[in-house]
């Protein structure tokens, strides 16, 4: 069996704990036969010859910026057959700024509902909601969502604007409550592919904290999409 090369990229705002979220999947990359690469920063995006040798990127970087030379180096590896996935805002709200990082991950983080405004006390816990994330019927059939049936979590229910070039595994739905601002309940994608290239992409939006990131069906969706994402022998 062939090593793999995975390279988890991390950094970014704090609070998503990008050091300790990262550092949970380290034992299974191991355990799965991937030489790990970690780095915290994107600077290594612009390294050809790194990039071109990693078969798998895990990235953990929320809120940040990126240059035009380590964009151009993750797009340019994701087409030639580099896998990349995340979780979260680690993958879906990492560079703002950049509209070329939004086409080649196919869905931005827009924002989290928070409880009724009578409940909120000024912390995190404000904009964590009890929702469940469905499995689509296409996720019923996939190797990263197969036998996982659809289940509740009580943490950001990310909403996400997207477009119609990702694959959706599973959904998560907004209802529409008194104090918000939208009129019918929206559903947005919870877990979703991409492929690009030769390269294929996996975003699992639960992920907020440890105590998500431990949860089995999270945890299961995204080793299962690091397996998947990774360069196939057909993009070698």
């Amino acid at each position: 069996m062939t090593r793999k090369n995975a390279l988890v990229v991390r950094g970014g705002w704090e609070g998503h704990q990008p050091v300790e979220a990262t550092e949970l999947f380290l034992p299974f990359l191991r355990s799965s036969g991937y030489a790990v690469r970690v780095e915290e920063s994107t600077d290594v995006y612009a390294d050809s010859a790194e990039m071109a040798g990693t078969d798998l990127v895990v990235q953990c970087v929320t809120m940040a910026e990126i240059t035009a030379d380590q964009l151009a180096g993750l797009s340019a590896a994701v087409v030639a057959g580099t896998g990349f996935t995340g979780w979260h805002g680690g993958i879906a709200d990492s560079f703002r700024a950049s509209s070329d990082y939004l086409h080649l991950v196919g869905g931005q983080f827009a924002t989290h509902p928070g409880k009724e405004p009578c409940e909120r006390q000024g912390g995190q816990e404000d904009n964590y909601l009890p929702y469940v994330v469905n499995i689509t019927e296409l996720g019923r059939e996939h190797p990263i969502t197969a036998g996982i049936e659809d289940f509740e979590l009580h943490t950001e229910q990310y909403w996400v604007l997207h477009d119609d070039l990702i694959d959706v595994l599973a959904t998560t739905t907004h209802p529409a409550r008194p104090w918000q601002p939208w009129h019918r309940p929206v559903t947005s994608p919870a877990v979703w592919t991409r492929r690009w290239g030769a390269g294929r992409v996996v975003v699992a939006t639960p992920g907020h904290d440890l105590d998500v990131l431990r949860n089995p069906n999270v945890r299961t969706v995204i080793e299962r999409g690091m397996l998947w994402a990774t360069r196939t022998a057909s993009a070698s």
